[in-house]
């Protein structure tokens, strides 16, 4: 799908306020409600707009510490990978998983109430995996910038 310049004032928008009606919406991007509607419907089907979420204040619901973990594996071969696959995706305290070239094979970022609750995770889950060889935490002083917004 190719995105004119509408569309794209649609998803700055929806980026910033996804539960913006349909006609608050199309008064901002300068149309008349049906024709926003159908560019929304469009965007939805063609996946560009893959779901609504509520963004949350990590710190409130008891989350506030984020972690970044790099993981080497004892080898890169595809079962050795595929099975860390599988495990991370089953665990929640992980919110991404990257599959890295460079230094580490992958990098985690992981959600945890505080230190303690991480090494406990740490211990408990990542240790086990099959396959993993080494870990390294990194832990950010400041969170400087955060955002959701995909740059248009």
């Amino acid at each position: 799908m190719q995105l004119d310049r509408i569309d794209r004032q649609i998803l700055s928008v929806l980026q910033k306020n996804g539960r913006l009606q349909n006609n608050e919406l199309a008064q901002i991007v300068g149309l008349s409600p049906s024709p926003c509607l159908r560019r929304v419907k469009l965007l939805e089907e063609a996946g560009i707009i893959q779901k609504y979420v509520a963004l949350l204040d990590a710190e409130k619901v008891g989350k506030g510490l984020t972690l970044f973990t790099r993981i080497w594996l004892v080898a890169q071969d595809a079962e050795t990978v595929d099975k860390f696959i599988d495990v991370i995706k089953d665990l929640p305290q992980v919110v991404e998983c990257h599959l890295m070239a460079g230094d580490c094979d992958f990098l985690l970022r992981v959600m945890s109430a505080d230190l303690d609750e991480y090494r406990k995770f740490q211990i408990e889950h990542l240790t086990r995996i099959n396959g993993v060889q080494s870990i390294k935490t990194e832990i950010p002083m400041q969170n400087i910038k955060l955002t959701t917004e995909v740059p248009l």
